[in-house]
């Protein structure tokens, strides 16, 4: 077995695989310059940080190559696609710097507060400047957290000690979770408008791009500090720039920004904000759990054939693979739409947090492998929060207090021979208590390669899961549909398909007493989710909505992931 190791790594990283008998280890530094394509022409595993560029030019000279381990989360410098072409597992390492990142998360805090970075500087100018550096304290203030994963967990744990009040968002955890970490769950909305301080901690996605914005500003408390050391593609510099010159914004420290190394900045100029070179993973503690976190995962992923970590690619023969596909896709936008439905996209109001996800798979799924399917159904359940791929989503759900029920029922009735019912269970609090529901979805295959959903929350219906879907929930009344696609049309919104459903009505009730539900496919390009909805969409939902008859109106954008 021969492992590259492309970039340093610690003794105790390296030690991991030296231990292994019979394995050839090559560091970065026996490898001459220009020499890594010849290194891995027999290599079995590739090890790199972010220095190295393991593009498709690079993987074609390693034919033997199984496993690239990046030591670290962001996988920009790896051609995922083309390692998964050639069968070669992306392993990163999530979450080990959480401990790091948290505590430069409080440090900079700290440093807002009582003015340190000032201090310093007047006094190596020889100042004494004790009367203008008066500050405040952390005990008392509300202390909000956007993303309760491991990072934002460990600031919350921290931030407790100091005496703070922790409260929250992140539509992805379990109730439960934040109960036991005396976070107190509430909307994006409430954590933007009750914070002292704002933390920020999630990942890139569509739904989190410009969250800290003009319009989100103005909803703070004026004389917020916000703190960002996730992705500096959460706020649009402009708007933060702007609002700390005015006051609105007392002080912001950023650790990250959209573009690295930070060359020009409208921060400059600006003496109440504090920057630094993402520095947050930066400690020796760090870089060492980081190192042997992935050595263990390369060592059994060769071993045992054990996946950890992964980014890209399951368990599965071709064949298996060739059969299931089809449905891993389907299950995939399932999870999306009802992911979209129990509010975890930013352009829907929350109805709850998830409490637990059930599958039921019928008929042949029932006889297959399904670990993929789940994933794929979980991934876009929580399509949005960070890092959750095909591959760790059910070890992602167990992370959140995510319950993950399956049943499977080989015997099936009706005309379809394989179909998965997904449901997810919920929980708000509201003035009487706390309030639970849930959503549920039957979706299946037709022709072997288009994913269809077949009933929504008791309500049959067939539709396409793909492309850009309005769904309409309406009273069972005439003129409905009418009205619709007269909107629509006005918006020059052209419908590709219209697809009509509608709640069985109760005993002794009269036919059309009840409700009716329509899913409609615009022929649209994707927008590149809620922040950055069409236009012409946006107008035509606005009218949809004053319309009497409907009760309510969504967007959901279905895609691979």
């Amino acid at each position: 077995m021969k492992i590259v190791l492309a970039e340093k790594v610690s003794p105790a990283t390296l030690a991991i695989f030296q231990e292994e008998p019979g394995w050839n280890v090559v560091t970065a530094d026996q490898i001459a310059p220009g020499g890594l394509p010849a290194e891995l022409a027999d290599a079995d595993a590739l090890i790199v940080r972010s220095a190295v560029q393991a593009d498709a030019a690079l993987l074609a000279a390693a034919p033997k190559l199984r496993i690239i381990g990046r030591a670290g989360v962001g996988v920009d410098n790896i051609d995922a696609d083309e390692a998964t072409r050639r069968g070669i597992v992306v392993m990163n390492t999530p979450g080990a710097n959480a401990v790091a990142v948290a505590e430069l998360t409080l440090g900079l805090m700290i440093s807002m507060a009582r003015g340190i970075p000032r201090a310093n500087v007047t006094m190596h100018a020889g100042k004494w400047e004790k009367k203008s550096l008066q500050g405040s304290e952390l005990r008392g203030k509300m202390l909000g957290i956007i993303g309760l994963g491991r990072v934002g967990l460990e600031v919350a744990r921290r931030a407790q000690a100091f005496g703070m009040t922790v409260i929250g968002y992140d539509p992805f955890i379990a109730p439960v979770i934040a109960r036991e970490n005396q976070v107190a769950l509430l909307s994006l909305e409430e954590v933007l408008s009750s914070s002292d301080f704002l933390s920020l901690h999630v990942g890139l996605t569509p739904q989190t791009e410009g969250l800290i914005n003009q319009k989100s500003i103005a909803t703070m408390k004026k004389g917020v500090r916000i703190v960002n050391c996730a992705r500096g593609e959460l706020i649009v510099d402009e708007a933060l720039a702007e609002a700390l010159a005015s006051g609105q914004v007392a002080g912001a420290a950023l650790d990250v920004f959209r573009k690295e190394p930070l060359k020009e900045s409208p921060y400059f100029s600006l003496d109440n904000i504090l920057l630094s070179p993402h520095i947050g993973g930066s400690t020796d503690e760090a870089q060492e759990a980081i190192g042997i976190q992935l050595a263990n995962q390369v060592r059994d992923y060769l071993k045992l054939g054990v996946v950890q970590n992964a980014i890209n690619v399951a368990s599965l023969t071709e064949e298996e693979y060739a059969e299931l596909s089809p449905y891993i896709e389907m299950a995939s936008r399932l999870g999306q739409l009802l992911g979209h439905a129990g509010g975890t996209g930013s352009s829907n109001t929350a109805l709850g947090n998830i409490e637990s996800i059930s599958l039921t798979y019928n008929g042949r799924l029932a006889q297959l492998k399904t670990e993929m399917i789940r994933n794929a159904a979980i991934a876009g359940v929580l399509h949005g929060a960070d890092g959750v791929n095909r591959i760790n989503a059910y070890a992602a759900a167990a992370e959140r207090g995510l319950r993950v029920q399956e049943d499977k029922r080989e015997q099936i009735s009706g005309g379809t021979g394989a179909t998965l019912r997904l449901t997810l269970h919920w929980t708000r609090k509201t003035a009487g208590g706390d309030e639970q529901g849930t959503w549920t979805g039957l979706a299946t295959v037709l022709h072997g390669h288009s994913p269809r959903l077949l009933s929504y929350d008791g309500i049959d219906i067939e539709a396409e899961l793909s492309g850009t879907l309005v769904i309409i929930r309406n009273q069972d009344v005439p003129g409905v549909i009418g009205r619709i696609g007269t909107i629509l049309g006005e918006a020059k919104l052209n419908i590709a398909s219209f697809a009509l459903g509608r709640a069985k009505p109760a005993k002794g009730s009269a036919a059309g007493a009840g409700h009716a539900l329509a899913v409609v496919q615009l022929d649209m390009t994707p927008s590149g989710g809620p922040t950055s909805i069409h236009p012409e969409l946006e107008q035509a939902l606005i009218a949809l909505r004053q319309v009497d008859a409907i009760t309510s109106v969504r967007t959901v954008e279905l895609g691979k992931l």
